[in-house]
């Protein structure tokens, strides 16, 4: 990672801004990742992204079987420009592809959703590793496929008539409830000083006007 276009793009911006990257970087965590199956939903998908940069998740893995992943700017309020998301929709099957691709990356594949084996949220084990938490439609929640390669299933407690709550609700609650847990215990959830580098030199370049320009100059400057 280049340091000295860190260091020099962080000049045409104010050392308050700078200070407020750096300390959000270091409550951003990837040792929870959060995967969107098939949620079509504007509002829903837009709040589930604001959740999410609210908890510090950096990434989300969206996956568009049938349905393609739209947001609401004015539910979203620009959360999604500071998250990494990642598309899955060039196979057949998208589910399965974004299930193998995280497990190759060391990821627990937990879906959440009742099930036989399922764990209440409150007793979901986080020290076991870093988990990647996958989301379904309120309508048809996850597919036979989710199911099928999930390594562990969650379940939040309910009281109430209702069987299950609204897809952006969901979120909110199963990340308060691992990210407190997370930030309480003794596990190493941060990010590594490179991805914070590159994270910040993303951030520097969405907040920056006409960027190309000013990183042309300072290749300039190094010739």
């Amino acid at each position: 990672m280049d340091k000295k276009l860190i260091k020099y793009l962080e000049g045409f911006i104010t050392k308050k801004r700078s200070e407020l990257f750096d300390n959000i970087l270091q409550n951003r965590t990837r040792y929870v990742t959060v995967i969107l199956e098939d949620i079509y939903q504007s509002h829903n998908a837009s709040a589930v992204l604001r959740s999410c940069d609210c908890f510090g998740i950096q990434d989300v893995h969206i996956i568009e079987n049938r349905n393609e992943y739209e947001l609401s700017s004015e539910v979203t309020m620009g959360s999604d420009k500071w998250l990494n998301l990642f598309k899955y929709n060039n196979e057949k099957n998208n589910t399965l592809k974004t299930v193998n691709y995280l497990k190759e990356s060391g990821y627990r594949i937990i879906a959440t959703t009742p099930n036989r084996q399922d764990v209440l949220l409150p007793d979901f084990d986080i020290s076991r590793g870093k988990f990647a938490l996958l989301f379904g439609t309120e309508l048809n929640g996850l597919s036979s496929v989710a199911m099928d390669h999930a390594d562990e299933f969650l379940r939040i407690p309910m009281y109430g008539f209702t069987e299950s709550f609204n897809i952006s609700v969901s979120v909110a609650i199963v990340l308060q409830t691992l990210v407190n847990s997370l930030r309480s215990s003794d596990i190493d959830w941060s990010l590594n000083n490179n991805e914070k580098d590159a994270i910040k030199l993303d951030w520097l370049r969405k907040t920056i006007k006409s960027v190309e320009l000013i990183e042309a100059q300072y290749k300039e400057e190094l010739t």
